[in-house]
């Protein structure tokens, strides 16, 4: 084709339409008209979206006055600190030397109720349970001995105060087990999550209620391991603590990686987009080639689909010959469709390619934009622990409410007396004739106007948690664009480059563009909430749904999905437009999309070409960290010397885990900011073509290496003499 090509064509009817307008408007809008004064980011600007602002900050307000609230009514000790049945704390109060609770019948826990139960509960079981100051150390039981004696006599001189609080010197041992005031047996433990568990390996003692299939090691075994609660945590603790510096070390690893990844593209750019798409032909065709194999060997055996027939098991699929046959026709047509692309695409993918090595360029020069990440991850957290804080002290909101409670309500003596009222914990049922008659803690009431709007207090705070968290991430895109586009729009690079651009960019979002970035962050968030709701309604019908429904429920997700991708892919951009021209969020997000509808293919090429190189980053950074990490725990790499060798783990896959999530998220917070760069870049080389013809007045702000591309060139070069004013 020569000089001329698609891309050259395409610039110069964009530079006649610009001269010459079209009688009839553009589908896609007119492209953009060249303006003398524009020099990048503009810097005298007004607030946008005033009317939205206020609201946000309203709405924050609120947010506040909604924690208060939550803080001066709420009481989340209750999650903090385990309860006896009276409702009292253990380690508070009169029972700040009691830390430890102390279950009476341990296996009521795991015999009459299901554990799932317990642990949501605050494993709260159905038995009398004590706030003792030490667990016991030594299995014991009653004996029929001491059914007569006193309980000062077996209890208290045995130094075994383990009996309800009140519970008099001279009342019969066999009057207090009838009522369970007292345990009938002690069993050796140790305090787990403020609670005391027994140890495994006791010997079970005789126990009514307990069938000799049942032993004190598997119920207590299924506990623990239900629970995680104790030697788990524990070893878990041990293995963080010998093994966090390396961890610290991983991640430092990882930071490297990434940031060398980043700024080494501008040198490697292209031979590894090319590696890259090469590799996925080479995939497809080796997949071509086995579907081929595994057909040809199929079809000699005369395996059809004809003989199998309709079937669910759809393993059974894969020993027909239609199926790899229709498997290779699938992969053939996208093996073709990849050539193809790169056969008339190939402009567009050096484009890309320079694309991303200007943005290499840029992040180069502005390092700084690198670390900003942790401002974002730091605004998230403090947006998260302040939602979950205030979601905590509003579900333990109330006075706490006392019943009458049994164990067997069909006991004699039992029938008359009014199960589940309310009562005074501070005065027991001590001399009732239904035996082991009780007020314990129920809960926590739901009247008064706090406890009757808790609900709606609630959904307050989860549309404050998502409005919240995307603002922070709107700032963060907004700021990071407005840093970027005054790299590309420096015409001196990098003389031109303003000083301290982040923050520039950081406090002119902040002091013009809140209440835009809140217009954007609000539209998103009411299509996440929705999502919410609707995958909320489907787990609650799922179970009485019938196809059609279940098919309709599907078509709602899908299409909420799709409209959440497609409003966060419209306000990316529309933060771009609004850092570079202060423009309010519709007009922004309208230029955005109309410039992206003008270049779609451009667009499509360079979003998957930065998709590819990105998804070949991560994992290049996690998969190296997690090889060496592996390597390392589990001591395959010897001869380190001993400041190097690797620390003795109870569980050896619990750093590297550690090692490779953390390695993930350094690396996605790197590649987010690459990310931005190279949409911003974009959007500003889309704008340089339009706005620009090379001319003296008019030079192009793009890179040597795009306009060598295009087949263009700047009548001044920039870099070489100064831009004519």
């Amino acid at each position: 084709m020569g000089s001329w090509d698609w891309e050259d064509s395409a610039g110069q009817d964009m530079q006649r339409e610009t001269h010459h307008p079209h009688p009839f408007p553009h589908p896609s809008g007119k492209p953009v008209k060249y303006d003398p004064s524009f020099r990048g980011p503009i810097k005298n600007r007004s607030c946008t979206d005033v009317i939205c602002c206020v609201l946000f900050l309203l709405f924050i307000l609120g947010y506040i006055v909604v924690g208060i609230v939550a803080w001066v009514y709420g009481d989340p000790r209750q999650v903090l600190y385990p309860r006896n049945s009276t409702g009292a704390y253990c380690g508070m109060g009169e029972n700040k030397d009691k830390p430890y609770l102390l279950y009476f019948n341990i296996f009521s826990c795991i015999l009459s109720t299901n554990i799932i139960s317990v642990a949501e509960n605050g494993l709260q079981c159905p038995t009398p349970q004590v706030c003792v100051s030490s667990c016991p150390e030594a299995p014991w039981t009653v004996e029929n001995s001491q059914f007569l004696q006193t309980v000062g006599e077996v209890f208290y001189t045995k130094n075994r105060n383990f009996c309800l609080p009140g519970v008099p010197w001279n009342m019969r041992v066999i009057t207090s087990l009838q009522q369970e005031l007292c345990p009938s047996f002690l069993l050796p433990s140790a305090p787990a999550l403020g609670r005391c568990f027994p140890w495994t390996n006791v010997t079970p003692p005789v126990l009514p209620g307990i069938t000799n299939d049942t032993t004190i090691e598997q119920g207590i075994s299924g506990l623990i391991d239900s629970l995680n609660a104790r030697d788990i945590s524990v070893k878990i603790f041990e293995d963080f603590a010998q093994s966090w510096y390396w961890i610290l070390v991983a991640l430092g690893v990882a930071l490297v990686l990434s940031l060398l990844f980043i700024l080494l593209l501008r040198l490697v750019a292209g031979p590894l987009v090319l590696v890259l798409i090469l590799g996925v032909l080479g995939v497809l065709a080796y997949g071509i080639y086995y579907c081929w194999e595994e057909y040809r060997v199929l079809r000699d055996k005369g395996a059809s689909i004809s003989q199998l027939g309709f079937t669910t098991n759809l393993s059974a699929y894969r020993s027909v010959q239609e199926t790899w046959l229709a498997a290779l026709i699938v992969l053939a047509v996208l093996e073709a469709i990849l050539l193809l692309v790169l056969i008339f695409l190939r402009q567009r993918i050096r484009i890309a390619i320079a694309l991303l090595k200007e943005a290499s360029k840029a992040v180069g020069h502005m390092m700084s934009t690198m670390f900003y990440p942790l401002v974002t991850f730091v605004l998230l957290l403090i947006c998260i622990a302040y939602w979950a804080m205030t979601a905590l002290y509003l579900a333990t909101s109330g006075q706490p409410q006392y019943v009458l409670w049994a164990s067997n309500v069909s006991s004699p003596g039992c029938e008359n007396v009014p199960i589940n009222t309310s009562c005074n914990p501070m005065v027991q049922p001590v001399n009732s004739s239904c035996p082991g008659l009780m007020c314990i803690f129920q809960g926590y009431s739901s009247t008064g106007l706090v406890q009757r709007s808790l609900f709606n207090l609630q959904i307050y705070g989860v549309l404050g948690l998502f409005w919240t968290l995307n603002w922070v991430l709107a700032l963060g895109q907004c700021v990071l664009a407005g840093a970027f586009a005054s790299f590309y729009w420096a015409f001196h690079k990098p003389q031109d480059i303003p000083t301290f651009p982040l923050f520039s960019a950081f406090i002119r979002t902040l002091r013009y563009h809140t209440g835009s970035l809140a217009f954007g962050a609000l539209i998103l968030t009411l299509v996440q909430i929705a999502r919410v709701i609707l995958e909320y309604i489907d787990h609650k019908l799922r179970g009485v749904q019938n196809p059609v429904a279940r098919c309709i429920m599907c078509c709602f997700k899908c299409c909420l999905w799709c409209l959440e991708k497609f409003i966060k892919f419209l306000n990316r951009n529309a933060y771009i437009m609004i850092a570079i021209y202060g423009k309010n969020f519709c007009v922004s997000a309208k230029n955005a999309f109309m410039l992206l509808m003008r270049n779609i293919v451009r667009v499509v090429v360079l979003d998957k070409v930065t998709d590819l190189l990105l998804f070949f980053g991560k994992l290049l950074v996690v998969g190296g960290v997690g090889v060496l990490s592996f390597y390392f725990f589990s001591g395959r790499i010897q001869g380190l010397g001993k400041d190097f060798e690797s620390p003795h783990l109870n569980y050896y896959w619990l750093p590297i885990m550690t090692s490779i999530l953390g390695a993930y998220v350094i690396a996605s917070g790197f590649f987010s900011v690459f990310g931005m760069c190279v949409d911003t870049l974009f959007l500003c080389f889309l704008e340089d073509l339009e706005r620009n013809d090379g001319s003296l007045d008019r030079p192009y702000y793009m890179s040597k290496s795009l306009l060598k591309i295009l087949g263009k060139k700047n009548e001044v070069p920039p870099g070489n003499k100064k831009r004519k004013k």
